[in-house]
């Protein structure tokens, strides 16, 4: 049984994943676990016309009702990137859940912060 804040959470996933189709990107996996990391979407970013390549992306969502303790992107810290990061990296080696197709592509970390009143803020490259 979920808790009313996974809930929220799981929606505001949901929002951002639709969001990143309607954008071209393609989802390979939500909520994947690698070890003791979880990464909440699992993408591939479409090339560029600014020649950006694709690449691997591991999508961290923060989703915060009020701003009372700051910001959704403040509650990211250094250790959580480094743990997404090396998630994504076994992942991309092989290691993991079978049948994702995680290509071998440059890997990204990026955060996208939620808020009410459908505020998204994607922040790319962060970790």
């Amino acid at each position: 049984m979920r808790t009313l804040a996974q809930e929220i959470g799981a929606r505001a996933e949901a929002v951002v994943a639709a969001r990143l189709v309607a954008e071209g990107w393609t989802i390979l996996g939500r909520n994947v676990h690698v070890g003791r990391a979880e990464i909440d979407i699992l993408a591939v970013e479409p090339p560029s016309g600014a020649g950006r390549s694709s690449s691997l992306v591991v999508v961290e969502v923060r989703w915060r009702r009020r701003r009372d303790f700051g910001l959704p992107e403040e509650t990211v810290d250094r250790a959580k990137l480094a743990r997404l990061r090396t998630a994504a990296m076994a992942l991309r080696d092989g290691a993991g859940p079978t049948g994702l197709g995680v290509p071998a592509l440059p890997i990204r970390v990026d955060l996208v912060a939620v808020e009410p009143a459908g505020r998204i803020r994607h922040h790319r490259g962060v970790g």
